[in-house]
């Protein structure tokens, strides 16, 4: 029986937070990912202080001061929902992932959405209504640091069509879930 048809059978897999640099897809992989799973998707932008995005809008970088009451907001959003949820949020440090699990105090699965500065950048040019500027996305590959190993994490290269981007992640959360 397929995850997709019959919903989660565990919590191990049943929150999910879609991260990466700006750009990569989070939105549109997490409401489709969200459909196919039964789950809702918050998108973790929504979940920023009016500082930040006025900050990012004027092209500064967060740095973690700013960033630590957002991931802590994060992390309540993903524990609040029983039922689990997917949260679309940068998450670009192993600490900031950390600190969204401890937030939980239950198993996350990270979700990274990761492609090339080229493609990123060209997808964030042809965006538009977006508060983040194609001028901090340096920043975020800088911040990046890919999930290691040792996290529970899933990595996606966003340069390939659409549905096999989600069945790439649907196939990876079924074998967590056995």
């Amino acid at each position: 029986m397929s995850m997709a048809a019959s919903r989660l059978r565990s919590e191990r897999v049943s929150r999910i937070v879609l991260m990466g640099v700006s750009g990569c897809g989070k939105t549109t992989v997490g409401v489709a990912l969200g459909a196919r799973l039964g789950l809702p998707y918050i998108d973790g932008d929504d979940l920023h202080p009016p500082e930040n995005i006025a900050k990012m809008s004027r092209s500064e970088p967060l740095d973690d001061s700013d960033r630590w009451p957002w991931l802590a907001q994060v992390g309540d959003a993903l524990a609040s929902l029983n039922g689990g949820a997917i949260v679309g949020c940068s998450a670009l440090k192993r600490v900031y992932r950390e600190r969204i699990s401890r937030e939980v105090g239950a198993p996350v699965t990270f979700v990274h959405l990761a492609g090339s500065r080229g493609l990123i950048g060209q997808r964030l040019a042809e965006r538009s209504g977006h508060f983040m500027p194609t001028s901090l996305l340096d920043s975020q590959f800088a911040s990046l640091e890919p999930p290691s190993a040792d996290e529970q994490a899933i990595t996606v290269d966003i340069d390939q069509p659409f549905d096999k981007i989600i069945a790439h992640i649907v196939r990876a959360l079924e074998e967590q879930d056995k």
